[in-house]
């Protein structure tokens, strides 16, 4: 009780000091987020616009020029809209590709490039003709060249990003007029919509907008923009989004509440891994408290997730591998208050940690942008179902995981001194195993009701579904054996590390190295690399206790002397 106590204090206290009047220069970018835009289905405050934009343009939330210094989200979007003379020539679009670089001919030494640099390439002009000519991707043995041909569509998205910024054409601020059903209009395209007097009322704000952004008044800048944002909203109040709920998306996306909840983590492990020998019932409180705050700021960035989006938080790969994140700390906390174990938070924490800083390192490969549904994913009772049940069987997996890692971690310092491990651990990974076992026989069954009700088939050994009824059967094979005895402490905790395999190939694997079948809405590309090398590791560790196990075991057999039928009978 004191623990939660003192969690929610401190999230008070961070929450007046992030959102007071002395936040670094937050108010500015809060008056135009006023501004709404329409952008891929949705309509969202222009900072998140300009995040996304600079995120997809630069490779980051920044950039850093040799003229210009570094230069922020939305001083870039500003920038390229308001004033675009010159940036043609500025090398803020990525081409982080190496194989792609070399392909057209672009030194190696730099990942980004200018406009006019790239639309002068002969190289990417005949790949572009080439990729229109053919309007697949190729696939199957060519590997290299489906991957210069993904590289290509994604540069292209930036080049046409970045023209259709600097021409107003990507602006789309001017809602529809009332009363009919189309699309929100550039400013330029007011003037064909709405009477003349309207659109240069928006032009004359717009223009006292870009003479203070421009002169670098920022207090004069807001003020406009706030001003703008009134007058668009006045065109059509029913389909402009209320000022609340841009104040909210704009709160949400300066927090970063999975940033916030990764060091919450980091900073739990820490605490509970250096209070293990000293000061325990202290450390064992404030690595409660700690990780009683990361989860909480989970919870507030899931339901902002849900309240802007209005669906489940797991339509991709980034929703769930932070969910994945959230489930492992939720089963650690739940079995916590049943145990009273510092073992199961020790475990969760840097598993959920991993996750976390995973997606956060790698924006382009999982996408942390708000995107509408695919149509086989609307039914938002199957979603609910079918993916929270797989996903949260993933979290117990790897809470399991966490566990046989530290269990086999003790076993390697304290076997060799003839010290037995805890035999608690073992009782925390079965429950785990069991928990995860649950919710995936529950998520495969339903899957298959899902499919019949998107597909017309139960079954159809799709590699998603084929992945997730092997993962199945190779932890019900683990606990299995473990009730049947052919196993024991020690076999339980390795079968739990080798385990997981599966599970990164049914959840990772398929949808970012194989790419195949209908579940295509979930695949993507990249970050092999580091889940290979996660991966690997927790392989060379499963079988490095495994051989260890078994050289102890073969040295105790040669120390003990051979029995001999003629000592029978000795004194």
């Amino acid at each position: 009780m004191r623990a939660t106590s003192l969690c929610f204090s401190c999230l008070v206290a961070f929450w007046t000091v992030y959102f007071s009047p002395a936040a670094a220069g937050a108010a500015w970018e809060r008056d135009f987020a006023q501004i709404a835009i329409q952008d891929h289905g949705r309509k969202k405050p222009l900072t998140s616009f300009a995040s996304e934009s600079c995120l997809l343009l630069t490779g980051k939330q920044s950039v850093v020029l040799p003229d210009r210094g570094k230069v922020e989200a939305l001083p870039l979007l500003l920038s390229l809209w308001l004033s675009p003379e010159g940036w043609a020539k500025e090398p803020i679009l990525l081409v982080g590709e190496p194989i792609l670089r070399e392909a057209l001919g672009l030194p190696s030494s730099r990942s980004r490039f200018s406009y006019d640099e790239l639309r002068s390439n002969q190289a990417l002009r005949a790949l572009t003709l080439r990729l229109e000519a053919s309007g697949t991707t190729a696939e199957g043995e060519d590997s290299t060249k489906a991957q210069i041909e993904r590289a290509v569509r994604g540069l292209m998205d930036r080049i046409d990003l970045f023209s259709r910024i600097v021409s107003g054409r990507a602006l789309t601020i001017v809602p529809e007029p009332a009363g009919t059903e189309r699309r929100w209009l550039a400013l330029p395209e007011a003037k064909v919509v709405y009477p003349v007097e309207v659109s240069a009322k928006l032009e004359q704000t717009w223009e006292r907008m870009r003479n203070a952004v421009l002169s670098g008044k920022r207090d004069e800048a807001g003020a406009a923009a706030v001003a703008l944002a009134e007058e668009l909203r006045s065109l059509n109040p029913a389909r402009y989004p209320k000022t609340g709920k841009l104040r909210f998306e704009e709160a949400y996306r300066e927090l970063q509440p999975w940033r916030w909840a990764w060091i919450c983590y980091a900073a739990s492990a820490i605490c509970l891994a250096l209070t293990s020998a000293w000061r325990r019932p202290l450390g064992y409180a404030a690595g409660w408290t700690l990780a009683l705050t990361g989860f909480l700021f989970q919870i507030y960035g899931f339901a902002c997730r849900i309240l802007l989006a209005g669906r489940p938080p797991v339509t991709n790969m980034y929703e769930s591998v932070i969910w994945v994140a959230f489930g492992i700390v939720l089963f650690a906390l739940l079995l916590e208050a049943v145990y009273r174990s510092r073992y199961l938070l020790l475990a969760a924490m840097p598993i959920a940690v991993l996750c976390l800083l995973f997606v956060q390192t790698q924006p382009l490969i999982f996408d942390p942008s708000l995107q509408p549904l695919v149509p086989v994913l609307r039914n938002n009772f199957w979603l609910t179902v079918h993916v929270l049940s797989v996903t949260l069987s993933y979290a117990a997996f790897g809470l399991a995981l966490g566990l046989g890692d530290l269990y086999l971690w003790r076993w390697l310092r304290r076997h060799a001194d003839g010290k037995r491990v805890d035999p608690v651990l073992t009782l925390y990974i079965y429950r785990c195993l069991q928990i995860g076992v649950f919710f995936l026989a529950a998520g495969v069954v339903l899957g298959a009701v899902w499919a019949n009700y998107s597909w017309g088939r139960f079954w159809d050994w799709d590699p998603k579904e084929t992945w997730a009824l092997v993962s199945l059967l190779c932890y019900l094979a683990l606990l299995h054996g473990r009730i049947a005895g052919w196993w024991g402490e020690f076999g339980l905790a390795v079968g739990a590390v080798l385990c997981f395999l599966s599970v990164l190939m049914a959840w990772y694997g398929v949808n970012f190295v194989l790419g195949k079948g209908l579940h295509s809405y979930g695949f993507g590309s990249g970050a092999v690399g580091p889940v290979a090398g996660f991966a690997l590791v927790q392989l060379l560790f499963a079988l490095w206790c495994l051989w260890t196990g078994w050289k102890r075991r073969a040295d105790q057999s040669r120390r003990v002397a051979p029995f001999s039928t003629s000592q029978i009978g000795r004194p």
